[in-house]
Formats: structure tokens, C-alpha cells, sequence
């Protein structure tokens, strides 16, 4: 890296010349040249508010971290100037109101953290109560009052009670009933995201770390987002889909924090501040959906941000606490807490059960590796044939779902509840559909298995589907059933063989095996498993259980769960879900060796302005001809020698100052270079923007673009490695990296000409079998259109014997055009090649 990258973090304010100082002994012009400078850095701060309130970012680009530093940098400076101006009293001394100033704008952030941290409490409780509400309406009501769930109708009661009836007394009336809330749920909450905010749909946090990493999608954090967000997430669930609340918990909090930051000016105009407050509500989002304030800062660190400095990691502490501390103070369960499946451990663990835990790490790694695999499929299938029924798609499971898991105990009841079931001791009372029996062993041994594999199936077709849905509850789930049928089974084990030196460590009286501690670990390996997160999980179950005893235990399983996913495949169900929508976002976990320098991945043909000598006439056909995101300059186009580089947004907003303020004319020439205005004379006041006029060419305007451009782009060499190029796109976060060669521009480098070459030499490596593929789904959609056809035929039938005439028949159309396994990009990136990313 050469001298101009070195100094590419200095602020611009600092490397920009200052044209009207002049060199003089006189004190009076000592004082112009003062007033001079500090009038030039206020119009250049106006200047970068004024393009930061039109600019914004255009949708799906990268934001330029290191410009944001600068902007910020200068937006301190004039702000101090403004203070020091119009608010102290007396001389050198702080007036009252500048001190209250200054102690208001450094307080920003914790005024912030605290309103979004008591929002997304606030928010958690009433997405629990009305999630437990749904979710029992659908087996049946409280007669005393109907917005009652079962709990709360039958408190204190163990197994029931009166008041809680039924909808009917016939099994098979009960089973349509529970079909059709379901139906209902997940139609609700389907048009509900079609029609008001399709980016509720999903997790969310694929696109979150994106966001934080800085690409820009409009609308995925904004507040229709929120609103339909939490109406549409207690439904979802309560339908019976295998989805669950806790992923969707991150989004509605992130979508929290970005909508009440945007009333503070402070975070409103500078995308890096308010990164800092996205990765303190990711904290928070999973502290409230676990009751885990530090294990949720520890999954903002380990799997949400790819930049997390100290100050950020404080208050993504402050604001997690904040946000469990009002959940706990509102107690949505009022049980004392924070979620439903809560549970404390008083009894050891024995080493002789290492080797059961080993058997539920391994089951956590292939779980993932399978759920992982065989979803991206069903996601490729989804996007290829079934993007434009995505209402039908979301009923159509739900009643699957429905029908199939309502004879299974396990299945039929919300997933947190069978947690919670699950992970219960034996010993403590409470006994559900006679679990603990031991005559019942090898049934729940089968229905536990059973639950197991259904639910799989049904988690990797139902996550993805149109509706807010997250992965999170629906792994830990067939975790739990996973981990609570070896519990039962390693049981058994010890009451056949009790004398057996294998058992040689249980005590002769007592219970020796706690199965629900198996049920426990197996929800913390299926979560490391699809997540691939490993230290953060540890601690979330830590702070679940209160079982202090239980952290080896969970870091052997989830040490050996990490092992296994890491032989099928780098990265989690949510890195995978970026590769598999094409966004720009270098993973910072990743490590690669392609061993060719940047010059082999870099954009040859540059569009690049001369820094004379152009009309402003031909400057805007160049920006109509193209859609680049920005423009190196040059000083001629023959030498190519590099002297800044202006960006799209910057170049237009000085086009229309021009000709706004300067009445430019398509015929005046614009000059880009401080190099070129040494040489002519400045024949304004101090402060105008009126453009410099030589006395050689006085019959034709000059337009003056220098204050716009960035004398310090960030430029390497051509012989630098691409790893050393991608380590400065991770840890500096430019938009588009410049290749300079003796000073001759000769390219330029943006994040996704990496990741295009990072794709071309994974598919070279490891090919896929698309066309297979391809076929094998086109033979699936040809079933399901027969089946549908065959459906609506009998449906029209039944409808002119009742009289009520045919109805608009369902068409399910082949799409026009499909792409393989990957999916592709659902849009085309606007940064484009002369431009940057």
C-alpha cells in the first residue's frame, strides 16, 4: 500500500487544501486568512450534511465506512466551531448551555440504548402472551375468560382443570378445529407480510449481519417492518409451523433500534454510529428471547458483527440489560421467568455420561449439516417455482403440519412448552402424559424418536416460507426430543444393569440418570449445529439452566457438535443463507489462500474523468451513459496519473449546486484537480462558491469540483496479494479499492469482484450437479401441479352439486426462467464496475 493509503483515514476536512490562505506579515490579513478557513470548514460541512440528507445510500450498495469516519470527523469539528460560536459567555469561559449541550450530545448513545432496550422488553412480553394465547386457542378455551391461556386459566392446578374446556367432546371435531386455527393463523400472518412488508418474512438475521457489514436495504429495518413484524410473528407460530420465535426476535429488535435512533440527528445522517446501536439490539433481541442479557452479547460478538469494538460491546451490554430487566419486570409468564422452558439442575453429572454426550454432539453436527443442505434445496425450489404463491404456500404447510402432528404428543403443543416439558426432572411432580412412567418407557422412546424425525423433515421444508420464521426453537426442540430419548434409553441402561462397573459411579440409593439434563444438551448441540456458534450458546444455556455444574458437559458437547458440522461445510444455516442470496458480505471467520495477485480480479476499463479540460455537458452525458457508483480522476487520460476519485452521489449533488448557485452552462469546464486552481486566481470573497476564473480564458466559466472530491483514495499495488485486499475491505470497509502502478491508475477492485472470484474457485473446487438438480425439482413442481389440478377439478364438482356455480380456477405457471442450486441473485447490485461496491 502506497502513501495514499497510509492517509486515507485522515479526515477530509485535514487533507483538503485550504485555498484562501495566503502568506502575508500583516495582521490583518493574518485575521482574513482565519475567518477565511473557518468560514471554508463550515460551507464544507454543510456541504457533507446536505449530501449525506439526499445520499443515504442508494438501495442494495455498500456503505464506505472509511468516508463515514471522515464525514463524522468533520461533522465534530463544525460542531464544536458552532458551539464555541453561539453558545459560551464570557471570555475563554463555558457557558451553562454549552455544557449542557456537549453532555447531550455525548449522552446520545445511552439515551438511545435505553429507549430501544425498554421497547424491545416491552415488545418480548406482548409477543409472549399473545404467542401462548394463540397457541392454546387452538385446542380449546377459558370459560371464565376467554383471553386466557390454559395456564393462566388453570393456575396452580397441575393437570387441568374445569374451568379449561375443550371446543368439543369428539376427537375428530377437535382435530378439525385445530386444522383450521392453524389455517387461519398462517393465512393471517402470510397476506399480512405479502401485502404491508415482505421483508417480515424469514429470520432476518442473514440480512441483519449484511446490514451491519454495511449494505444497504432500504425498508428490511423500517417501521411497517416492526408493526407487521410482531403481529405477524405470533401468529406464525401459533399456527403450528416449524418455526420459532427467536431469530425473528433479533429482526424486530434491530428494526426497533433503527426506527428510534432516526430521531436522534446524530445517528440519523452517520451509518457508522448507528451500527453500533444495530449490533446493541441484536444483543438484546436474543437476551429477551432466551432470558440471556451476556449470552446475547456474546452472539451479537461471535456471529452477528464483523466489527466490535469495546464501546460497542458496553453498550450492547446496557442494552440487553435494559431489555431483560423490563421483561422481567412485566413477567409475561409470572412465574418470576423470562421464558417459558426455564429450569434449574441440583444434581451431578457423572464421567462414565461423557460418552452419551459425545452420541448428542455428533447428532447436533449432522443435524445441521442435513437440515443445512436439504433446506437451501427446498429454498432454491421455493424461489424457482412457488415465489408468487407464497399465501398458498404458508396455509398449505400449516394444515400439513397440522394433520400430521396433532396425534403426536410431542408435536401437538407449543415448542417452547415441550421444552420446557423435556427438560423437567423426573423427581419434581410434574409429570406430562405420564413421561416419567416407567411402563411407558419404550413408548416414549418411539413417539420421541418419531417427533424427532418429523419435526426435522418439517423444520427443513417450513423455514424459508413467507411468513416470519426463525430456526432457532424448532433445532432445540428436536434437540431436547433427541437428547431426552437417550437420556431415557442411558435409563434404562442403569436399572437393567445396575451392578454393572460401567455404573459403578451412581450411589446405591437415589436416582442416577437425570434425562431431562440429556434433553437440555441435546438442545444446545442442535443449536451449535445449525448455527455453528459455539461459545455464546454455552453460555445461553448456562444462564437458562442456573446449573453451573452442566458447563463441561455443554462445552464437550458443543466442542464436539462444532467438529462434526465443520467436516460437511464452513458456515451456519445464516451463512449459507447469504452465499445463497448472493449478497456482497465478506465473512471476517473465513480464511482463504488463492495465491494470485489483485490484479487478476480487478475492473481493467475504467470510466475516469480527466481532471480538465471537460465540458459540463459531456460530465453529465458520462453519468447518464453509466451507472457506475463513483469515478477515479485522472490528470489527462493518456498519463492516467491518479489524483482523487469522486463518488456518483457527490458528483450529481455538485453538478445541481453549480447550477443552482453558479448558473452554469453546459459549455463550462469543470475542474477536479487543487493541482490545476494553484494556477489561477481566486476571485471571490472568502466562503463563495463562485468558481476560480483564469485571465487567459475569462470568456469561459470554470466550475470548481475540487472541495467534492477524495484526494486519498485507498490504493494498493497491483502485485498485492487478494487476501491482503479482502483482509482491508473486512477491517476498513471501503466501497472500492483503487490499483495504482507508479502512480498510473490502472484499476480498481470492489468487494464483489472478490466474491466473485472467491465463487468461481469454490463451484471450480467443488462443482454441483445442477442439472440433476434441476430435473429432480422439475419433476417435484410436475407432481404438485397434477395434484393441484386433481384437487381443484373435485373442488369445482362439489361446488356445482351445491349449486354455487365453477370458481376461478388456480394456475400454477412454470417460471420463465430458472437458475441452479444457488438460487442466484434476487436483484442486481447497483454498484457496478467503474464505480465500486
Amino acid at each position: 500500500m502506497n502513501r495514499q493509503s497510509s492517509s486515507r483515514s485522515i479526515s477530509h476536512s485535514q487533507s483538503r487544501p485550504s485555498y484562501l490562505r495566503r502568506r502575508t506579515t500583516s495582521a490583518s490579513w493574518a485575521e482574513q486568512a482565519q475567518s477565511s478557513e473557518a468560514t471554508t470548514a463550515h460551507t464544507d460541512a454543510v456541504i457533507n450534511e446536505e449530501i449525506a440528507e439526499i445520499k443515504r445510500y442508494e438501495d442494495f450498495t455498500t456503505i464506505d465506512w472509511v468516508q463515514d469516519a471522515a464525514r463524522e470527523s468533520l461533522r465534530r469539528k463544525a460542531k464544536r466551531k458552532e458551539a464555541a460560536t453561539f453558545l459560551e459567555r464570557g471570555e475563554g469561559g463555558k457557558g451553562w448551555r454549552r455544557k449542557v449541550w456537549e453532555s447531550y450530545d455525548a449522552g446520545q448513545a445511552w439515551i438511545v440504548v435505553t429507549l430501544v432496550g425498554a421497547a424491545i422488553g416491552v415488545n418480548a412480553a406482548f409477543l409472549n402472551i399473545v404467542t401462548e394465547w394463540l397457541s392454546d386457542v387452538k385446542l380449546g378455551y377459558c370459560s371464565t375468560a376467554f383471553y386466557l391461556n390454559e395456564n393462566f386459566c388453570c393456575w396452580g392446578a397441575e393437570n387441568g382443570c374445569p374451568e379449561w374446556k375443550r371446543w368439543s367432546n369428539f376427537w375428530l371435531a377437535n382435530y378439525i378445529v385445530y386444522i383450521s386455527f392453524a389455517a387461519l393463523f398462517a393465512f393471517t400472518s402470510a397476506i399480512l407480510v405479502k401485502s404491508f412488508a415482505p421483508y417480515a418474512a424469514g429470520s432476518g438475521i442473514s440480512e441483519i449481519k449484511c446490514i451491519i457489514a454495511g449494505f444497504v436495504m432500504k425498508g428490511f429495518l423500517g417501521a411497517w417492518t416492526l408493526v407487521i413484524k410482531s403481529i405477524g410473528l405470533p401468529l406464525a407460530i401459533a399456527s403450528g409451523l416449524s418455526v420459532g420465535k427467536e431469530g425473528p426476535s433479533v429482526h424486530y429488535a434491530v428494526c426497533t433500534g433503527n426506527v428510534i435512533s432516526r430521531f436522534f440527528d446524530k445517528y440519523r445522517r452517520n451509518a457508522a454510529k448507528t451500527r453500533e446501536i444495530l449490533s446493541a439490539c441484536a444483543a438484546a433481541g436474543v437476551g429477551v428471547a432466551f432470558g440471556s442479557p451476556i449470552g446475547g452479547v456474546l452472539f451479537s460478538l461471535e456471529e452477528m458483527s464483523n466489527y466490535f469494538p469495546l464501546k460497542t460491546m458496553w453498550r450492547s451490554y446496557f442494552c440487553a440489560l435494559i431489555a431483560t430487566a423490563v421483561l422481567a419486570a412485566m413477567n409475561p409468564f409470572r412465574t418470576g421467568q423470562l421464558v417459558m422452558f426455564q429450569v434449574k439442575y441440583d444434581r451431578s453429572w457423572h464421567f462414565f455420561e461423557i460418552l452419551f454426550y459425545l452420541v448428542i454432539g455428533v447428532f447436533g453436527g449432522l443435524y445441521g449439516a442435513f437440515v443445512i443442505k436439504w433446506n437451501l434445496r427446498v429454498q432454491a425450489f421455493r424461489k424457482r417455482y412457488l415465489s408468487t404463491y407464497p399465501v398458498y404456500e404458508a396455509v398449505f404447510l400449516a394444515v400439513i403440519t397440522a394433520i400430521i402432528c396433532y396425534p403426536n404428543m410431542f408435536l401437538r403443543i407449543d415448542m417452547t412448552e415441550s421444552m420446557e416439558i423435556l427438560f423437567l426432572e423426573c423427581e419434581g411432580g410434574h409429570d406430562y402424559d405420564e413421561l416419567c412412567e416407567r411402563k411407558n418407557r419404550w413408548h416414549m422412546i418411539f413417539s420421541l424418536a418419531l417427533a424427532t424425525i418429523v419435526r426435522t423433515l418439517l423444520v427443513i421444508i417450513s423455514y424459508g416460507c413467507k411468513v416470519p420464521a426463525g430456526i432457532f426453537v424448532p433445532s432445540m426442540a428436536i434437540g431436547a426430543s433427541f437428547g431426552r430419548m437417550v437420556g431415557i434409553i442411558v435409563q434404562h441402561l442403569h436399572e437393567s444393569f445396575p451392578k454393572s462397573t460401567f455404573f459403578a459411579a451412581c450411589g446405591p440409593d437415589g436416582p442416577c440418570i437425570t434425562p431431562g439434563t440429556y434433553a437440555f444438551l441435546g438442545a444446545a448441540a442442535a443449536l451449535s449445529g445449525i448455527m455453528h456458534i459455539t461459545v455464546s450458546v454455552v453460555v445461553i444455556m448456562f444462564e437458562l439452566t442456573g446449573a453451573l455444574t452442566y458447563i463441561l458437559p455443554t462445552m464437550i458437547v458443543v466442542g464436539v457438535t462444532k467438529a462434526i458440522g465443520e467436516r460437511f461445510g464452513k458456515g451456519g444455516i445464516a451463512d449459507r443463507s447469504i452465499w445463497f442470496n448472493g449478497y456482497p458480505f465478506l465473512d471476517n471467520k473465513e480464511e482463504h489462500t488463492f495465491g494470485v495477485p489483485v490484479s487478476q480480479v480487478m475492473i481493467s476499463r475504467v470510466i475516469s474523468l480527466p481532471a480538465t479540460g471537460l465540458e459540463l455537458r459531456a460530465l453529465e452525458r458520462i453519468i447518464k451513459e453509466n451507472d457506475v457508483q463513483g469515478y477515479p480522476i485522472v490528470e489527462t487520460p493518456q498519463s492516467k496519473i491518479l489524483l482523487g476519485y469522486i463518488g456518483r452521489t457527490e458528483l450529481r449533488y455538485a453538478i445541481e449546486r453549480a447550477k443552482r448557485d453558479q448558473m452554469a452552462t453546459g459549455h463550462a469546464q469543470c475542474v477536479f484537480s487543487s493541482t490545476s486552481e494553484s494556477q489561477t486566481l481566486r476571485a471571490t470573497t472568502p466562503g463563495s462558491s463562485i468558481p476560480s476564473v483564469t485571465f487567459d480564458s475569462m470568456s469561459v466559466p470554470t466550475v470548481d469540483f475540487s472541495r467534492f472530491i477524495d484526494p486519498t483514495p485507498l490504493t494498493v499495488h497491483p502485485r498485492l496479494s487478494l487476501e491482503t485486499v479482502m483482509e482491508l475491505f473486512k477491517k476498513m470497509g471501503p466501497r472500492v479499492i483503487l490499483i495504482e502502478y507508479r502512480g498510473r491508475l490502472t484499476g480498481l477492485v470492489t468487494v464483489k469482484d472478490c466474491l466473485k472470484y472467491q465463487f468461481k474457485v469454490e463451484a471450480q473446487e467443488n462443482p454441483h450437479q445442477d442439472n440433476g438438480i434441476n430435473e429432480r425439482q422439475e419433476k417435484v413442481w410436475s407432481v404438485i401441479r397434477r395434484i393441484t389440478m386433481w384437487a381443484d377439478e373435485r373442488l369445482d364438482r362439489v361446488r356445482e352439486m351445491m349449486g354455487l356455480g365453477r370458481r376461478q380456477e388456480i394456475r400454477l405457471v412454470s417460471p420463465t426462467s430458472v437458475r441452479g442450486e444457488g438460487g442466484g441473485v434476487e436483484w442486481e447490485l447497483q454498484d457496478r464496475g467503474g464505480g465500486g461496491s
